[in-house]
């Protein structure tokens, strides 16, 4: 087989052709102003993808039977499943000729594209991001592959091994905790920094900017995570292209640190915990006006590694000109807290470095319930900043007190009413 011409993918590859993703832009006139479903959004851009590479055919989508379930349903206007078998009259989506490869065997999907990839054409894997480790070995040889294949000069670049997880850990709903795992990127990230990429936009744009960068590219393994459900928007198109083209940023038009200082770093990452950061540092400058926030965000997970340690890693002085030498830093994060002290281990303000994320709690419950059971959500974002600004004195001790009694709010309201309290469920950005 390595023999075969068929597979020296590279030597027959062929660039995609490519609409322009700012067309599908999210209008957001100011941050947190518009909702929208990310999946949804970035579905339409793969639709017409899959439009512009139909003749001849070199761009498909796998996946196990959740294109629709992560609200990629618009790829079914220009395209259907490909499927040769019988059909029932109830069947949606079929025919012998189609773009979408869907079948109920993660590890099937893995297999059709490696191979597709592998012969000269371009692909997308989408997935319940708790799934996605029925692949883990799968992965792990591939990425092994394209490791050695760089040290081999018969060996051309291949189109990216492009993976879209959502469903995530944060949103699953009626499913509960069967369908929470996050832990797909600690996985990856154990790969040569050469070959891996791993990305949490939040929100519509930064997803559509980071997926157009993912499908260009070369020889890699790249990871999107994001959500499926309606959420807040931030960032409008140019501001996302910015933000992405860096990777990691302060948020000026969240933060109240300019031109000082700030007394406390918040930092986020994924979609979910931007949305409890900003509602935590919306409380803290409400009831703490003269507090100095600076919020960060990543969206290019492995920018907090050393440059020495990973391409995209940031050098020590970029890292302490976002996250400071002495000043604490609250990190609220997608996956498992622990993976992001593992990334940061080396830096100067480590130890001042406190993160949240998910620590294998969660049931069926509510969408924001989901975050206090693991302790990521707004209150307790916010009591970790007093609980670290001692010189806070009273003011902090007040404070402290209502979160909590916030807690006990909710956990009632849950209880009672089966669904979020009115001022989670509707709750805008406005500082």
């Amino acid at each position: 087989m390595g023999a075969n011409p068929h597979t020296n993918g590279g030597l027959l590859l062929r660039d995609l052709c490519m609409p322009d993703y700012c067309d599908y832009a999210v209008d957001v006139p100011s941050p947190g102003a518009a909702q929208a479903s990310d999946t949804f959004v970035a579905g339409q851009f793969l639709r017409d993808v899959i439009k512009l590479n139909l003749e001849p055919r070199n761009f498909r989508i796998f996946g196990p039977d959740e294109t629709v379930s992560n609200r990629l349903e618009a790829v079914f206007e220009t395209t259907n499943r490909q499927w040769d078998a019988d059909t029932a009259e109830n069947d949606q989506f079929l025919a012998p000729s189609g773009s979408v490869m869907e079948m109920l065997s993660e590890h099937q999907c893995e297999g059709w594209l490696e191979g597709y990839l592998l012969t000269g054409r371009h692909g997308l894997f989408n997935s319940y991001e708790a799934f996605i480790h029925i692949v883990d070995s799968m992965f792990n040889q591939h990425a092994k592959w394209l490791k050695m294949t760089q040290e081999i000069p018969w060996r051309r670049k291949i189109a990216s091994l492009n993976y879209l997880l959502t469903s995530t850990v944060w949103r699953q709903d009626h499913n509960g905790f069967t369908h929470q795992d996050p832990g797909f990127m600690d996985h990856v990230i154990n790969k040569k920094s050469s070959i891996v990429r791993v990305y949490l936009p939040p929100d519509a744009n930064c997803l559509l900017s980071v997926m157009d960068h993912c499908l260009r590219s070369r020889h890699y393994v790249n990871v999107m995570v994001a959500g499926k459900h309606p959420a807040p928007q931030w960032l409008t198109m140019d501001a996302a292209i910015k933000h992405c083209a860096e990777g990691i940023g302060i948020w000026k038009w969240a933060s109240s640190d300019k031109d000082s200082e700030p007394d406390v770093v918040m930092a986020c990452c994924g979609d979910v915990p931007t949305l409890e950061t900003l509602a935590a540092v919306s409380i803290l400058r409400q009831h703490l006006p003269e507090l100095k926030i600076r919020v960060v965000n990543v969206v290019d997970l492995l920018k907090l590694e050393r440059q020495t340690e990973h391409p995209h890693g940031l050098s020590d002085a970029d890292f302490d000109s976002l996250f400071t030498k002495n000043k604490p830093v609250i990190f609220a994060f997608h996956g498992y807290p622990w993976l992001v002290h593992r990334l940061t281990y080396n830096r100067a303000n480590n130890s001042n470095m406190h993160v949240r994320g998910y620590k294998e709690e969660g049931t069926i419950t509510t969408a924001f319930d989901m975050t206090v059971l693991n302790e990521m959500d707004r209150f307790h974002l916010a009591m970790d900043v007093l609980d670290r600004l001692p010189q806070l004195g009273n003011k902090g001790a007040y404070l402290k007190q209502l979160l909590k009694d916030k807690l006990v709010e909710h956990r009632h309201f849950i209880n009672q009413n089966g669904e979020d309290m009115p001022e989670i469920r509707n709750w805008t950005w406005n500082a």
